[in-house]
């Protein structure tokens, strides 16, 4: 027997003049570069590479899931947050549910109505350039002739397998409907690649109020889903929103505001910048307890003060946002500290100035682990999502409501010109993701090493998960003795997020992929006009 060839190391590191891509699989990143290369802009190029995604990252997205963006329009000099949230189906109740919670992690119980593709071609229509059919057509080919299955995708594979046996989408991601795919094996999607030709030739609305949405129903009708044509009709469009702002070491940060977890990320600066300078790096023993504790204390706020975008009269102030709330938070943790599921993310920018940060989930991985056999694409999960006990809370399921997020895309400025456009999944770990690598990259870090420098990340209750082989050998000790819980983690942990950051530098673009998934980086080199513009 031939044993299959060996699966080239992804590129980590990019540089280019005309546009730079990256996202969590090369294939995607590929799909987002072609597109550049073509002419399209950097919105044309995130709609690309995110619908790519969807095919060669099934675990973490997909059309069946939803996705927010942050971006930078430089035509008309504009920051912007779309609000891509999916919404739960008239008919999804905490009654209907029935006390099963099971239901709301997997089968088609646990979708809402997708809104990934009505996001996706909102950002191509609005900022982009090209046709839809075109953006399309890299998802299509790599559908249809396949890619090879990472050793990370046969390990997530494994790990929910039991779960892809007892759902609907075992025949599209198991060997026989039982067994993962080797490492190395080429995974083609048919079923996929026709929904995908379907849309491109009929748009988007068909998967709203044509025949895939039929196609939806008549699954979400055999297997006692809610999603039915009347959900689906109201396409979730999405809501243009304006981002959240804040400063770092002197630059302007812009990112996701509620139901994105944007607050919290800048809270986590707030307080950081306020720590003893000598105290503040995660490299030091005081300075990764002093980090463990900040990222806990913002946690603990943002469950406290959940916000609903669309009901602005619930809090009178953005406490947890305010610098004299950060600098008390800061005070209080030195004194204390010193005296005694799945998501993926890219980023995308073009020659012309525009930038996009874009993440997009099916919520765990695999989704409800629930597809439909005349569509090839994963239900998301985000049922999971929603308060289901507390009737007071802003993300209690109710029918249309939109499910609590933890993304923070992100965009950095540098003076007047966005400088960098950063994001991570990873749930909870997204925005202490990102913070780390913000904190190295000011600290004069390379890009490079401040991404795949160790992490750590602390949770409410006070475990801290840690790249412990990497970090220093004294640390476990020293959360130990302050009350912490250590969890040590593995080199390069796929737990502790996955940052794409695409940066400006002096005369290029620098594009880092994260190596703790299957990301890649790549660059545009050859960008042609687009005669349409």
């Amino acid at each position: 027997m031939t044993a299959d060839p060996p699966i080239p190391e992804p590129q980590r590191l990019a540089a280019a003049r005309d546009g730079m891509v990256a996202t969590a699989h090369g294939g995607a990143t590929a799909a987002g570069v072609a597109i550049l290369e073509a002419g399209g802009n950097a919105f044309d190029a995130a709609a690309a590479a995110a619908f790519a995604l969807g095919v060669c990252e099934p675990a973490a997205s997909g059309l069946g899931g939803q996705t927010m963006v942050l971006a930078h329009d430089a035509t008309v000099r504009r920051t912007f947050a779309l609000d891509g949230s999916s919404r739960a189906p008239h008919r999804a109740t905490v009654e209907a549910f029935g006390g099963a919670r099971g239901a709301r992690r997997r089968g088609h119980r646990a979708a809402t109505v997708p809104s990934t593709p009505a996001v996706l071609d909102y950002l191509r229509e609005a900022h982009g350039s090209l046709p839809l059919a075109e953006v399309l057509q890299p998802a299509i080919e790599l559908a249809a002739s396949g890619y090879a299955v990472s050793p990370l995708q046969q390990a997530l594979t494994r790990r929910e397998v039991k779960f892809l046996r007892a759902g609907t989408a075992a025949g599209f991601f198991l060997k026989d409907g039982r067994s993962p795919l080797r490492a190395g094996a080429i995974h083609r999607q048919p079923v996929l690649s026709a929904t995908l030709r379907r849309m491109a030739e009929h748009g988007t609305a068909d998967f709203y109020q044509g025949e895939i949405a039929a196609a939806i129903e008549a699954d979400m009708e055999r297997n006692d889903g809610f999603i039915r044509r009347d959900d689906l009709a109201q396409i979730p469009l999405p809501i243009e929103r304006r981002p959240l702002t804040g400063r770092f070491f002197g630059h302007r940060v812009f990112t996701m505001p509620p139901p994105g977890a944007g607050r919290t990320l800048i809270e986590m600066m707030n307080i950081h910048q306020h720590l003893p300078e000598n105290r503040r790096s995660p490299d030091s023993r005081d300075g990764a307890v002093l980090l463990a504790e900040t990222i806990r204390r913002a946690f603990l706020d943002r469950a406290d003060r959940p916000f609903d975008p669309s009901f602005y009269t619930q809090v009178t102030e953005e406490r947890m946002m305010k610098d004299d709330y950060a600098r008390e938070l800061a005070s209080a943790i030195g004194r204390r500290y010193l005296g005694h599921g799945e998501t993926t993310h890219l980023s995308v920018m073009d020659g012309a100035g525009n930038a996009v940060a874009l993440t997009q989930s099916i919520e765990n991985v695999y989704g409800a682990c629930a597809a439909a056999p005349e569509l090839g694409f994963l239900y998301n999960n985000y049922m999971s999502a929603f308060e289901h006990t507390d009737i007071s809370h802003p993300y209690y399921l109710r029918p249309n409501a939109a499910p609590w997020a933890s993304v923070a895309p992100t965009i950095v400025y540098r003076g007047r010109r966005p400088w960098m456009a950063i994001g991570s999944p990873g749930s909870e770990r997204i925005t202490p993701s990102i913070l780390q690598v913000l904190i190295r990259l000011f600290n004069g870090t390379p890009p490079l090493d401040a991404v795949t420098a160790p992490r750590l990340f602390c949770s409410l209750n006070g475990r801290v998960s840690l790249e412990a082989s990497r970090m220093r050998d004294d640390l476990p000790r020293a959360f130990d003795r302050r009350g912490f819980t250590v969890d040590r983690r593995e080199s390069f942990s796929f737990y502790l997020g996955c940052v794409q950051l695409v940066m400006r530098g002096r005369n290029e673009l620098i594009g880092v992929a994260d190596p703790r998934r299957d990301g890649a980086a790549g660059g545009a080199r050859r960008a042609k006009p687009n005669p349409s513009v």
